[in-house]
C-alpha cells in the first residue's frame, strides 16, 4: 500500500503532507499530556511488532502492494494519539531504511495508514462503546471490525489519491484496492483479535480499549 515517489500529483502531495504534519503535531501534543510512564515500553514493543508485520507484503495488480497495518491494534492498546505516533515512526523507518514508499510521498502514506487507518479503527471502537457501553462483551467483535475497517479505509484513501493524480482510472484502481484489502483486512482482524484476547488474559490493565 506504500505509494512510491513519482505517482502522485503536486497538489495531492501538498495536501496530504500538510494534513499529515498537522495531525501528527496534534498527536504529539495530546500524547505528551496523556501518556503514562508504563506505556512507554509498550509503545516500543508495539512499534517493533507492527514494523515486523508490515514487512509482509501482498502484491496487487497495477504495480502496488498491500500489507497488514496494525493501526487498530495500536489504538486498542495505547489510544489513538499514541497509535498515530507509532505508525508515523514506522513509516519513516520503512521509507528511509528500506525505501518502502517514497520520501516525497511520505505525507500521503502517513495520512492513509497512520492517520486515517488509526481514526477509522478508533471510530469503530467508539461506536461500540456508545452502542453497548464500556467493557461490553462486544469488544472482541469491535476489535475485528476496527482492524478490518482501518485496512479498507487506508486502501480507499490510497486508491482515491492515485485516481485523482491520474495514475489509473478510478473505476479500476478503487475497486481493485478496496477489494483486495477487504480480504487482507480479515487477516488483520484475526491477528488483532488474537493479540487483544491474549493481552486481556494476562495484562488487561494495559488496554486503552475500555476508555475509548
Amino acid at each position: 500500500m506504500h505509494i512510491p515517489d513519482g505517482l502522485l500529483s503536486f497538489g495531492t502531495l501538498a495536501v496530504t503532507g500538510a494534513v499529515s504534519a498537522g495531525t501528527v503535531a496534534v498527536a504529539v501534543k495530546q500524547a505528551n499530556k496523556k501518556i503514562k510512564e508504563k506505556n512507554v515500553p509498550l509503545m516500543g514493543v508495539m512499534a517493533a511488532f507492527i514494523f515486523a508485520a508490515q514487512m509482509v507484503n501482498f502484491p496487487i495488480p497495477g504495480g502496488t502492494s498491500g500489507h497488514l497495518i496494525g493501526a487498530a491494534l495500536a489504538v486498542i492498546l495505547l489510544g489513538p494519539w499514541s497509535a498515530i505516533i507509532i505508525l508515523t515512526c514506522i513509516l519513516f523507518a520503512q521509507c528511509l531504511i528500506f525505501q518502502d514508499g517514497g520520501l516525497v510521498a511520505l505525507g500521503a502514506n502517513i495520512l492513509n495508514m497512520g492517520v486515517l487507518g488509526t481514526l477509522a479503527g478508533w471510530l469503530a471502537l467508539r461506536l461500540n462503546t456508545v452502542m453497548f457501553g464500556p467493557g461490553s462483551k462486544a469488544q472482541i467483535a469491535a476489535a475485528f471490525t476496527a482492524a478490518w475497517l482501518s485496512v479498507v479505509i487506508s486502501a480507499a484513501a490510497c486508491a482515491f489519491e492515485l485516481a485523482f493524480s491520474g495514475v489509473a482510472p478510478a473505476g479500476i484502481v478503487i475497486p481493485a484496492m478496496i477489494g483486495v484489502h477487504a480480504v487482507i483486512g480479515i487477516g488483520e482482524g484475526i491477528i488483532t483479535v488474537a493479540v487483544v484476547a491474549l493481552v486481556k488474559s494476562v495484562r488487561i490493565d494495559l488496554m486503552e480499549m475500555a476508555k475509548i
